[in-house]
């Protein structure tokens, strides 16, 4: 069993959710509490022992790659101000000169192409797959939680959550088959059944591990939903020769993809914060009380 080095983050997205802010500004860079979206998927990937970072970029992205570059400029200043505590930040952010790179996906033909186009940086290796719009919340990050599965397992692993049965139609849904420590194995993939035709309410939440060979398939694969390359279709094609095991998260993943799911873990992540704790609960509290009151006079 080979171990996994490295991480692929696709950021070529458009952000057409989030217009008109998204026009001049990636949605990855849209910021929970103080730091970007994206920043929260690379401290996951770290804190599960990744070693090498890959962005799958588009255009207009060069905000990211200049955000997890050194700015000198900015270092001097805040040292010459005195700023530490700042400056400290900036130091615990930086990655390690040649643990990143970029690539671009030139047109916008689905997940499963943007993964395609890190296949040259992966090479011949397991890697980690994470969808920086889904923002992982609990007591360790969801990534974590995959890499002991796979520790167990090998093959292939994907992290699931339970969506309510009437919502099946809304998300990746699998099979669950035998239980294993912290989850279990997978015996279908389907995209967005039916409720009626759903093997079961466990959704695929955007953090995977996947074996290479899953290269090859996206390599020959025809457009699917949407007229994109989906990996679902290729990871089911994966599944007929390869083992698939699903790590039930049991923390919260937060879809910032949505103006709600973003404003809810600005919400959730700003009260997990000491400190800021205090000065957000009080006014979000009667927010809550006032809102409450006047659907009840309505």
């Amino acid at each position: 069993m080979k171990r996994v080095r490295k991480a692929v983050i696709p950021v070529a997205g458009l952000g057409t959710r989030f217009l008109p802010a998204t026009k001049a500004m990636p949605k990855e860079m849209l910021t929970v509490v103080d730091r970007p979206v994206v920043q929260y998927a690379v401290d996951e990937a770290l804190e599960a022992g990744i070693e090498h970072i890959i962005f799958v970029t588009g255009r207009n992205k060069h905000v990211i790659e200049d955000y997890f570059d050194i700015q000198p400029e900015l270092v001097d200043t805040l040292a010459r101000s005195g700023k530490e505590e700042q400056l400290a930040s900036l130091e615990r952010m930086q990655l390690p000169a040649g643990s990143i790179s970029f690539t671009r996906q030139q047109a916008p033909h689905g997940l499963g192409h943007a993964v395609w186009c890190a296949r040259d940086i992966v090479g011949d290796e397991p890697f980690a797959l994470l969808l920086p719009d889904m923002l992982s919340f609990g007591e360790k990050g969801c990534l974590a939680g995959i890499m002991e599965l796979y520790e167990q397992t090998g093959g292939n692993v994907i992290a699931v959550e339970q969506c309510d049965p009437t919502e099946t139609n809304k998300y990746g849904i699998v099979g669950k088959g035998r239980a294993v420590q912290g989850g279990f194995e997978v015996t279908a993939m389907v995209e967005k059944p039916a409720p009626a035709a759903a093997p079961s309410n466990y959704y695929i939440n955007g953090r995977y591990i996947l074996q290479p060979e899953v290269f090859g398939i996206l390599g020959t694969q025809e457009r699917g939903a949407g007229g994109e390359i989906q990996l679902t279709d290729a990871m089911r094609r994966l599944s007929e020769s390869q083992s698939f095991h699903a790590h039930h998260f049991k923390g919260r993943m937060f879809d910032c993809g949505s103006k709600e799911g973003f404003i809810q873990a600005n919400v959730a992540f700003a009260l997990a914060r000491s400190d800021i704790r205090d000065l957000v609960f009080e006014p979000i509290a009667e927010m809550i009380g006032s809102q409450a009151r006047r659907n009840e006079a309505a």
